[in-house]
């Protein structure tokens, strides 16, 4: 590993985190959030005021396996230490920061991203959730994945994807190239597995709330990508819910 020593070192940190009690990534003044979490025990640690900067905003109850950010800290830490450190003034909250390294000034988590990549997890059962309460979508109803798969793969690729965007989102252009959206049934689980550079907001969870209604045979292939057309936020299915969705991995 390659170790950078600058005036004030560059942090890249890995965390993992259950979103249900936070208002999600970003510092809001309507609740806990993850980033305000991680700023307050940097604070503890070293008594400096800093700003995390997250590779992508999660949204409330949305959860990561491998959200990333970075910092700036005056004070030289071994990054293990460093890690162990916001892991301890972390406790018990559901958050843990998976690794911490010192990366050139140039790294930003942001803007350095090529690729990130979401899981969307449904339960396709009748059986109330007992161990996934809070991290996956039941729905009781049979679910025909395959359909559901075909169909996902007409929105893949570039596209204008205003449909499947939130009425607030603030990025620029609604258009972006989708690499992958995979659906996989594995029992009663459905996995919906999805990757690009960057998504809009609320933009996977438009996409995952379609498809099942392709799942539930409300629409066929061709209606998802008639929606698609549309570019109107109007033509979109159900929204899913945030308790399914999980930040997997950030490609650098």
């Amino acid at each position: 590993m390659t170790t950078y020593w600058t005036l004030m070192p560059r942090y890249k940190l890995t965390i993992e985190y259950d979103g249900a009690p936070y208002s999600g990534w970003q510092i809001q003044d309507n609740g806990p959030s993850v980033q305000g979490a991680l700023e307050d025990a940097i604070k503890a640690i070293c008594g400096e005021q800093v700003r995390v900067h997250g590779a992508g905003r999660t949204d409330a109850g949305v959860h990561a396996l491998g959200q990333v950010a970075h910092c700036d800290i005056a004070r030289h830490f071994v990054p293990g230490r460093f890690r162990d450190g916001l892991n301890a003034h972390l406790r018990p909250s559901p958050i843990g920061v998976l690794s911490a390294e010192i990366v050139p000034d140039s790294f930003e988590a942001r803007f350095s991203a090529k690729k990130r990549h979401y899981l969307y997890r449904i339960a396709n059962r009748r059986a109330n959730l007992a161990l996934d309460i809070g991290r996956a979508w039941r729905l009781p109803r049979p679910l025909d994945s395959d359909a559901m798969h075909a169909a996902a793969q007409k929105l893949v690729g570039k596209h204008d994807f205003t449909t499947f965007r939130d009425t607030e989102c603030q990025a620029k252009s609604p258009e972006k190239t989708l690499d992958q959206l995979d659906v996989v049934r594995d029992g009663d689980a459905v996995n919906i597995l999805t990757s690009a550079r960057s998504f809009l907001h609320s933009q996977v969870r438009s996409m995952v709330g379609s498809l099942v209604w392709v799942g539930e045979g409300r629409w066929s292939a061709d209606d998802l990508a008639a929606a698609l057309a549309a570019r109107n936020r109007a033509a979109c299915g159900p929204v899913a819910p945030p308790e399914g969705l999980y930040l997997v991995r950030v490609e650098y």
